[in-house]
């Protein structure tokens, strides 16, 4: 094991874990492409905000009176509640009851009049919707928890609730949909013997990814400095940045699974799931459904 606050070796163009032109990148993933496999549509608007109108846009389409609707976090999330608030006082929309994702969705849903019950369980979530932090193209996998966690904030509560809706709705902006998703995932490891699990996930992304502890102030290094993040929980957070794109989202959430003391991951990978994608006087959806069907992931 090497010394966690080393610099990083360079990205190795033969790793795995890499995008890359050749011919491997079909035989070790088999992915189905997704300008074949995804369902998309167009349409054009002249508003001039356009993650607003990807909100609206989700509201109006997918929320429907006496449902159950999961709150998201970041700006998407917090116009789409905004909105969803002003249709129940207007009474176009009726007996929907809000489960927030994190202490920010609570408070804005809480200004917007939108009733609000805990999660539990017991809870059937019709629909929830969220901001990706970014999403990978062929498959629609999302990462969540880049943001700084807030308060109670949990990417655990937050992965929940996205992961029990029947229909899950990511709204974001052109530039956070990729072909091959780079930068951090948040790795939620148990703080005990943390530092031989960030070793292990170090080694196993090696030329790929540095591995830096999140700290809850100051200086963000390999070791987290002088005061680490510990959650509500009681977990450290590793993020995994990765220096390169991924050859796979999905294939890495898989690897991170499957290491002892890793607790949770940012990554989200589900069906159904539908993208609203706000470009320049357009809306893009784009949802799994086909791609999921037909590739056997």
């Amino acid at each position: 094991m090497r010394n966690m606050a080393m610099a990083m070796a360079l990205p190795s163009s033969k790793s795995p874990f890499l995008s890359s032109s050749s011919s491997t990148k079909k035989q070790a993933y088999n992915f189905t492409s997704s300008r074949k496999s995804l369902h998309r549509f167009v349409t054009r608007s002249t508003l001039s905000d356009d993650l607003f109108l990807a909100a609206k846009h989700t509201v109006d389409s997918y929320v429907k009176n006496g449902m159950v609707v999961g709150l998201g976090s970041g700006h998407a999330s917090t116009l789409a509640i905004q909105y969803l608030g002003q249709k129940l006082r207007a009474g176009t929309i009726k007996d929907v009851t809000a489960i927030p994702t994190c202490v920010s969705s609570a408070s804005e849903a809480a200004k917007a009049g939108i009733p609000l019950e805990q999660y539990d369980d017991s809870f059937k979530i019709d629909i929830a919707f969220d901001e990706a932090d970014i999403m990978e193209e062929e498959t629609l996998a999302a990462i969540v928890g880049r943001r700084k966690l807030q308060g109670d904030d949990s990417i655990i509560k937050e992965k929940t609730i996205l992961e029990a809706a029947d229909q899950l709705i990511f709204i974001i902006k052109e530039k956070q949909f990729k072909g091959g998703v780079e930068g951090s995932i948040p790795v939620l490891i148990k703080s005990v013997n943390w530092l031989e699990t960030a070793e292990e996930i170090d080694d196993l992304f090696l030329g790929d990814a540095e591995v830096w502890r999140r700290p809850a102030i100051g200086y963000a290094g390999p070791l987290g400095g002088d005061f680490p993040l510990v959650t509500k929980e009681g977990h450290n957070i590793l993020d995994v940045i990765f220096t390169s794109p991924m050859e796979s989202l999905v294939e890495v959430a898989k690897i991170l699974d499957q290491i002892d003391g890793v607790v949770e991951h940012g990554v989200i990978f589900r069906k159904p799931c539908t993208a609203i994608i706000a470009s320049e006087n357009e809306l893009q959806i784009v949802d799994n459904t086909f791609l999921m069907e037909s590739s056997n992931l």
